[in-house]
């Protein structure tokens, strides 16, 4: 931002903002003022959001390609192992590193709509 040098909020880097902002958030939670959304606030939102984020149908075709090749490794390490039993341990770390990955996607994703 031009001009404000390196004062304020913004700009600074984002782990420190976000350090700020989980106190504010723990404050108020603890003081009862925090908003807490009920089911159907909830169930809005993310409906909004969905809607929002799959309007990006470049977007969609990448977490979906993702989706399809963390399946295709997943099928391919079950027949190397002799089936799902004996591979799960190694495809749960697996997978939990691609979800992860996608999550990232996802959120980078959204952040651009």
């Amino acid at each position: 931002m031009a001009g404000t040098g390196n004062r304020g909020f913004a700009s600074m880097d984002q782990n420190k903002q976000r350090a700020i902002a989980s106190k504010g958030g723990k404050a108020a939670h603890r003081q009862g003022t925090a908003h807490e959304f009920t089911p159907d606030e909830a169930r809005v939102a993310g409906r909004k959001g969905g809607e929002r984020v799959s309007r990006n149908r470049e977007h969609m075709a990448h977490i979906g390609r993702l989706g399809g090749e963390a399946s295709r490794r997943s099928r391919q390490a079950n027949s190397q192992t002799g089936g799902p039993e004996s591979g799960m341990e190694m495809n749960q770390q697996e997978n939990t590193g691609e979800y992860s990955r996608m999550a990232d996607t996802i959120r980078d994703g959204i952040g651009t709509l």
